[in-house]
C-alpha cells in the first residue's frame, strides 16, 4: 500500500500532508509531516495539484481555504476536532455581540465559519507571539480552547475572555500519573502542550506546541528520559530524533492500571481515522474533496493571512 500511495502521488502531483499525530504509518507515506502552522504553511506554497491532508477536517479546511485553485482531499471527512465542535459559529456570533469593543481571536482547531467571524487567528506555536501584537490595553475574546487562553493570560498579565472549550485528549491527562511517573523516572524531563488543564501545566518543565516538545527532544539529545504530555503520536517522531531516549507517555484519567505506558490510551480517535487503506481509497477516487463555501472562504482568508503573515 506503501508503494502504491507512493506512486499514485507522484503520478497525480499530489502532495501528503500528515499530522504529528496520525498513525506512525500514514506519517512515513507523507511528504510533509508537521502542526497545524505547519501544514497551512505548507500548503500555502505547494506547487502540487491536489492536496491530501492526513489530519482533522479543520485542517483541510484551512488548506482549501488557503489554495483555491487545488484539490483538497481528506482521507475520512467524518474525522472531526472536539475542539472544533465546542464553538459554533451561531454561538460565537452571540458571544462576540456581547463584547463589541473585543477583538476576536480564534484558535485554529475551529471551522472555517468560525475563522470568519474572527479577526485573526492563532495556532499553539504562535498564540504566544500573536495576542502580543495587540497592545496591552486591547479587549480580547479567546477561543474555544481555555486552557490555552488561561496559559497565555497567564504568561502575558492579560484578562482576555476565554470561550470554555477543551480538546478531550489534553483535557483528560491524568495528574496522577504523571506524578507517578515523575517519581519513577525523577531525572526525566516532562513535556507539556499548553492545551493541558493547569494542574498538568504546573508539574511540567517544558511547555510547548506539538512542534516546539519535538524540537526540544531534538535539540537535547544528552537527556535520556522524557514524559510526554501531549497526543503520543508524536513520539514516533521524537523517538526518530532521538533513538537512544526513553519516552513516557501519560495516561488519561479513564485508563485502567494495567495500561501503564500504553500508548493508545490517550491517543485522538479522530487523528487514528487516517489510515494506509483510506490514503490509497483517497488518491484512487480523489474524494472525499474539502469545499469551503466561497464567501465564507473569502472572510477567513483574511485572519489566516494575519496568522501567517506574524509566524
Amino acid at each position: 500500500m506503501k508503494e502504491q500511495i507512493r506512486a499514485l502521488a507522484k503520478a497525480k502531483n499530489a502532495v501528503i500532508m500528515a499530522h504529528y499525530y496520525c498513525r506512525p504509518e500514514v506519517q512515513e507515506v507523507a511528504d510533509f509531516i508537521g502542526d497545524s502552522l505547519a501544514l497551512a504553511q505548507q500548503a500555502q506554497k505547494t506547487d502540487a495539484d491536489i492536496i491530501v491532508m492526513c489530519g482533522v477536517h479543520f485542517m483541510a479546511e484551512t488548506a482549501a481555504i488557503l489554495c483555491p485553485d487545488k484539490k483538497v482531499l481528506i482521507p475520512d471527512a467524518t474525522a472531526g476536532c472536539s475542539l472544533a465542535d465546542s464553538c459554533r459559529a451561531a454561538d460565537l456570533a452571540v458571544w462576540k455581540a456581547q463584547h463589541p469593543q473585543h477583538k476576536v481571536i480564534s484558535y485554529v482547531n475551529t471551522s472555517a465559519e468560525v475563522k470568519a467571524l474572527s479577526d485573526i487567528v492563532v495556532t499553539s506555536s504562535n498564540a504566544l507571539k500573536i495576542v502580543n501584537s495587540f497592545p496591552q490595553d486591547t479587549p480580547l475574546l479567546f477561543g474555544p480552547d481555555c486552557h490555552l487562553g488561561a496559559y497565555i493570560n497567564a504568561q502575558t498579565g492579560r484578562t482576555m475572555e476565554l470561550w470554555n472549550g477543551g480538546c478531550h485528549v489534553h483535557s483528560r491527562f491524568s495528574v496522577d500519573s504523571l506524578l507517578s511517573l515523575k517519581r519513577e523516572h525523577p531525572t526525566a524531563v516532562v513535556l507539556a502542550h499548553p492545551e493541558c488543564p493547569q494542574n498538568i501545566l504546573d508539574h511540567s518543565d517544558v511547555i510547548g506546541s506539538t512542534a516546539a516538545l519535538l524540537h526540544y527532544v531534538q535539540n537535547h539529545l544528552e537527556q535520556s528520559e522524557f514524559i510526554v504530555v501531549t497526543e503520543p503520536g508524536v513520539i514516533y517522531k521524537m523517538q526518530e530524533a532521538h533513538p537512544s531516549a526513553v519516552f513516557y507517555p501519560v495516561l488519561a484519567n479513564d485508563s485502567t492500571p494495567s495500561s501503564k505506558g500504553c500508548l493508545s490510551c490517550n491517543t485522538c480517535e479522530y487523528m487514528r481515522q487516517n489510515t494506509l487503506q483510506n490514503v490509497l481509497a483517497c488518491l484512487q477516487n480523489e474524494q472525499p474533496v474539502v469545499t469551503v463555501d466561497a464567501s465564507v472562504a473569502q472572510r477567513a482568508l483574511l485572519p489566516i493571512h494575519r496568522m501567517l503573515s506574524l509566524s
